[in-house]
């Protein structure tokens, strides 16, 4: 009975936030179990043009250290804002998604290879906030029960605990570049005088990913309770 509960709470998960937040369990448990090594996953631009070695292009984004505190982290954030713009900004637009992943994606591999950036699964993860945070800039956030502000710093917020711990705020800088490259040109400059949609996702992934039938009964994950832990709950102004 326990397991069919479990299942039927993940097969509720949205298809995207679903599928990237299992690579990315999946491959952090191979690399804890030794059947692979980061060694294997890590962004290489010389392994990948002259070994043909093409699926480093994705691992580099699936791996985020081993297991401990940093992991757990970064998967409940990306978790939980993955989830809140697919079942939110996002909802009914599955193909929009998966174009702003792969969006996102590209751009941090070109930036990626001049910063000399090997895993970029944490930048992603700062751009999904990103996005996130200025798409809902009234909500009120609390980080630790310390700090109180508004959405939109949430990004900078967390690029300041990772440099408390000790890490290089370069793929804080670099999930917060891009996600504001994709804001500025989906919500911002089509909304500008003279301006227009630059930003279009193609028919083919249309076609693989929109479901034109939608579920009256579905209940997305409340917005109202963007972080879900004390160090990231949120509450709309004048809610």
């Amino acid at each position: 009975m326990a397991y069919q509960t479990l299942q039927q709470e993940y097969l509720q998960i949205p298809i995207v936030t679903r599928a990237y937040t299992t690579a990315c369990v999946l491959t952090t448990a191979a690399v804890q179990l030794e059947i692979i090594t980061p060694f294997q996953l890590y962004f290489n631009p010389d392994l990948i043009l002259r070994n043909y070695q093409v699926w480093r292009i994705i691992t580099n984004f699936l791996f985020f250290g081993p297991v401990g505190f940093n992991f757990l982290f970064n998967m409940i954030f990306l978790y939980r804002y993955c989830r809140m713009l697919e079942e939110g900004s996002f909802r009914g637009r599955t193909a929009d998604f998966v174009f702003m992943f792969l969006f996102g994606g590209l751009l941090m591999t070109i930036f990626g290879t001049f910063v000399s950036l090997v895993f970029l699964g944490q930048a992603f993860t700062i751009m999904l906030v990103y996005v996130w945070s200025r798409r809902n800039p009234n909500v009120r956030m609390n980080f630790f029960g310390l700090l109180n502000f508004q959405a939109p710093f949430l990004p900078w917020v967390l690029m300041g605990f990772s440099l408390l711990l000790g890490n290089s705020i370069i793929v804080d800088l670099l999930g917060i570049a891009v996600g504001h490259v994709y804001f500025f040109l989906e919500d911002v400059f089509p909304n500008q005088p003279g301006g227009g949609r630059w930003l279009k996702t193609p028919s083919i992934i249309k076609m693989l990913f929109d479901t034109p039938e939608e579920d009256a009964n579905y209940n997305p994950l409340p917005e109202e309770r963007p972080g879900g832990f004390a160090w990231g709950e949120g509450q709309r102004l004048g809610g």
